[in-house]
């Protein structure tokens, strides 16, 4: 009975080392990814109208599709961002909303956000933005450069620090799981890279470059952007001009 007792005593206490140490040495420390941002009242940008012919073939575009992770300071345009967003969740058909990429049940449960650098965007100041679809521009949420902040989110990655512009797609999987129940989920990872491979080509037809990064916290890329309550992050994809 002794040896008993003592074994459950040992068992308990290496439980207990286990979690101390998890929580020591392997959470996000929270000074690390600290950032300066303000909340901000919405200020509409208005995108201009995306060109609906391209330099190059869809072919081309293709063969052409790369991942890029290293990118030159030069800041984009506000055309370059209008024609990439619009590639993501641009209405095609404005009648009855059917936008740029497939969606089950034309619920479209995702939704885009940009951080922008400090002189990453011409005409733009730093910050975090919401893309409107239906108002076809950039809804402000906060001011400020959150990059190392969103770089530190998604384990240290250097091309979203080093990227003038970064895209997160996110998803709010209740707008397709009301329909379709849990198989909804399932419809939205589709349709997330229905969106990507979107950006992937559009950005190729531009010259910019960008790379899909799936690896980060969802938890602390959401406080990040601030994102709104059941909204969850997918992808960020780094966008510039590559070195």
């Amino acid at each position: 009975m002794r040896k008993l007792k003592f074994i459950v005593i040992i068992s308990i206490l290496v439980g207990a080392l286990s979690i101390a140490c998890y929580f020591l040495f392997f959470q996000p420390r929270k000074e690390e990814i600290s950032f300066e941002a303000q909340k901000t009242n919405q200020e509409n940008i208005s995108l201009p109208e995306p060109r609906l012919s391209g330099p190059i073939s869809l072919e081309e575009a293709i063969i052409k599709r790369r991942s890029r992770r290293e990118f030159n300071q030069e800041p984009l345009t506000l055309g370059e961002v209008a024609q990439v967003l619009w590639s993501a969740q641009g209405i095609t058909n404005k009648e009855r909303g059917f936008r740029a990429a497939p969606s089950a049940g034309a619920l479209y449960p995702l939704d885009i956000y940009l951080v922008v650098a400090e002189n990453g965007l011409k005409g733009v100041e730093a910050g975090v933005y919401h893309f409107s679809a239906e108002e076809f521009a950039l809804e402000r949420v906060l001011t400020g450069d959150v990059r190392l902040a969103l770089m530190a989110a998604s384990l240290s990655q250097e091309a979203i620090g080093e990227a003038p512009v970064n895209l997160i797609i996110t998803a709010k999987y209740e707008r397709t799981m009301v329909k379709y129940g849990e198989r909804g989920r399932q419809y939205v990872h589709m349709e997330a890279g229905h969106v990507a491979q979107n950006i992937y080509l559009q950005v190729g037809t531009l010259g910019l470059g960008t790379v899909s990064i799936g690896a980060f916290s969802e938890a602390e890329v959401g406080r990040v952007l601030r994102l709104p309550e059941g909204h969850k992050p997918l992808y960020v994809m780094p966008i510039g001009n590559p070195q």
